[in-house]
Order: C-alpha cells, then sequence, then structure tokens
C-alpha cells in the first residue's frame, strides 16, 4: 500500500510561480511511475504530466508543456511538479498518483493523494 500527501498548493498571480510535493509513505516509490492530474470545478479530471521510475523523462499535456516540469527524487520518496507562468485555466485541484505503468490516463494509476488546490487569480 502506498499513502501520497500533495503540499504547495496556494493562490498566486498570473505568470507567477508554484512547487507542488507529493510525499509517499508506506513503499517505496522508486518502481513506480507518478504523475500530476488536476480537476477544475465542474471539469473532467485531467492529465497534467508523468514521470517514469528511472526518472531520465517527463511526458506532459500540451496545455502544460514548456510551462511544467515534473521530476523526482526516489531517494526522498518524493515527486514535484515545478509550475511556471501559471494562468488562471491552471486553477484546479491538483492531484498526485502511482501506478506501476505510467501514461496519461488515470485508470493507469492504483494510489491517488487527497489533492491541493491551485488557484491562479490576480
Amino acid at each position: 500500500q502506498v499513502q501520497l500527501v500533495e503540499s504547495g498548493g496556494g493562490l498566486v498571480q498570473p505568470g507567477g510561480s508554484l512547487r507542488l510535493s507529493c510525499a509517499a509513505s508506506g513503499r517505496t516509490l522508486s518502481r513506480y511511475s507518478m504523475a500530476w492530474f488536476r480537476q477544475a470545478p465542474g471539469k473532467e479530471r485531467e492529465y497534467v504530466a508523468s514521470i517514469r521510475w528511472s526518472g531520465d523523462r517527463g511526458d506532459y499535456a500540451h496545455s502544460v508543456k514548456g510551462r511544467f516540469t515534473i521530476s523526482r527524487d526516489n531517494a526522498k520518496n518524493t515527486v514535484y511538479l515545478q509550475m511556471n507562468s501559471l494562468k488562471p485555466e491552471d486553477t484546479a485541484v491538483y492531484y498526485c498518483a502511482a501506478g506501476e505503468n505510467g501514461g496519461p490516463l488515470a485508470g493507469l494509476y492504483r494510489y491517488w493523494g487527497q489533492g491541493t488546490q491551485v488557484t491562479v487569480s490576480s
């Protein structure tokens, strides 16, 4: 069993930056693919980014590519999402997820955190 806890959300102005963290406990993350998803009010949960267990490459949704960076520190059992040039449309609850096989589909991930709110507003 893996427990995931997100942190780092908050209120930021358009153009600003935030760094989300996802800390795991219960089992090492080193063999799992990790991902971030987000869900805005009234919308479906959508894929943001994912990274393989090796951490050698991140994959991104088109809407965040070039602005967001996913990374992981297996020694700290933590995954990060650096978000730059934030836009109001990035406002959502951001969820961390872990699964044996990575990819953009939520069904691929077995473990989920409770989410952290990100609000981009002036």
